[in-house]
């Protein structure tokens, strides 16, 4: 894995503010309004090959590392953009870098780097278990050559428009396992092979993030799309989150720094009572205090993303980084809103867009409680609460 000097770092950031400036507030804004999926964005990144920096230069990648990529999406974020919609492709082409055999590297890696498959949608959670993973019921049964997949997903985002789906469903019953986290495998799905078995329904949020629930019925999976061993899927999945959480933390300070950003520039135009609001006290000091906090959660993110790199084990760090910048986030963006005033709330100003945006990282990819939890129990010592 290259690393990059600071200069280099910050060449990529001017390169994503530049491209940036061709989709502008306006564009996120009507997406939004259309609910659409901004496809030309993804197509520009893509082309650009900023979704593929984790993926190593022999597989057609830039070979870059968790820093950079967190440079990329932070600055997507914080010129107004939002790098949910491409944001997966970084973090679960991992799992088949990681724990996939040469062949599966060699089929898939170059083609997601390109663009030509897009590995997009990421199906693990479930209606009845929610976070507890362990308690999923889509069952991958194998006959002869192939696995047969019958169930349901849930908020898998982006399912429509991706080719690819990275699939967690169970092998063995859960009263046919020793440890709780086996019996769980993980496949690459070709959805588009199995189209006619797959049943993909949107969901209509506050947000536009394309999220759906799918059925599958039937679902053919040939045994050379099996990750790893079979049985050991749970783990596989573990060793993939610490990416997912800090990259998650990166778009939470890019929204972050958006929202005082703006706040600072509307404190020092808008003018009441004869005076610029920013200067009041009442206005000055929310947006001085989010400030101060988004500053710090992007040092525990950059404190996660080098142990990342660098191979240590940044669980803890990564979660905290999550939790840290998401609260920051959302501590910014009602400093925003109460800034604004009456105009945060009409959507030509973009700030309402961004509020509703900046709250989903409070509960997802994973709930800041359960983050809490694992702070207290796997760091701290505490009594396991569950």
């Amino acid at each position: 894995m290259a690393v990059s000097t600071k200069q280099e770092l910050e060449l990529i950031r001017e390169s994503v503010r530049a491209l940036c400036t061709k989709f502008p507030e306006s564009y996120w804004r009507e997406t939004d309004e259309r609910n659409a999926y901004p496809e030309e964005f993804i197509q520009a990144l893509t082309k650009e090959g900023w979704l593929s920096v984790l993926i190593p230069e022999e597989y057609g990648g830039a070979g870059l590392g968790m820093v950079e990529a967190c440079a990329i999406l932070e600055e997507i974020n914080r010129s107004g953009g939002n790098s949910g919609a491409g944001h997966a492709q970084m973090y679960t082409m991992g799992a088949v870098l990681r724990h996939g055999n040469e062949e599966q590297k060699l089929r898939y890696l170059p083609k997601v780097a390109t663009g030509e498959l897009r590995l997009q949608a990421f199906g693990i959670t479930e209606p009845t278990a929610g976070s507890d993973t362990t308690s999923i019921e889509t069952t991958a049964e194998l006959k002869g050559d192939r696995y047969i997949v019958n169930g349901q997903k849930i908020w898998t985002s982006r399912a429509e428009y991706s080719d690819l789906m990275l699939l967690l469903a169970r092998t063995t019953p859960k009263d046919q396992v020793k440890k709780k986290t086996d019996g769980l495998s993980l496949f690459l799905l070709d959805m588009k092979d199995q189209q006619h078995n797959i049943t993909i329904r949107p969901i209509n949020t506050m947000i536009n993030h394309a999220t759906t629930e799918v059925f599958f019925e039937n679902v053919e999976i040939p045994v050379e799309n099996l990750i790893g061993e079979e049985g050991k899927g749970f783990r596989y999945v573990l060793s993939g989150m610490n990416a997912e959480r800090i990259l998650i933390a990166s778009e939470s300070v890019g929204d972050g720094y958006y929202f005082v950003d703006k706040s600072v520039q509307y404190a020092n135009e808008r003018v009441v009572f004869n005076r610029p609001i920013g200067q009041n006290q009442g206005v000055q000091f929310p947006i001085a205090q989010a400030y101060m906090d988004i500053e710090a959660a992007r040092l525990m993110r950059d404190k996660a993303a080098e142990m990342f790199d660098t191979g240590g084990n940044c669980a803890a760090e990564a979660n905290m980084a999550k939790y840290l910048a998401s609260e920051a986030a959302w501590k910014a963006a009602n400093a925003a809103m109460s800034t604004f005033g009456g105009y945060g709330f009409a959507t030509e100003y973009n700030i309402e867009r961004k509020f509703r945006e900046a709250r989903l990282f409070i509960v997802a990819p994973i709930t800041n409680n359960l983050v809490v939890s694992y702070v207290g129990q796997h760091v701290l010592g505490l009594p396991r609460s569950f």
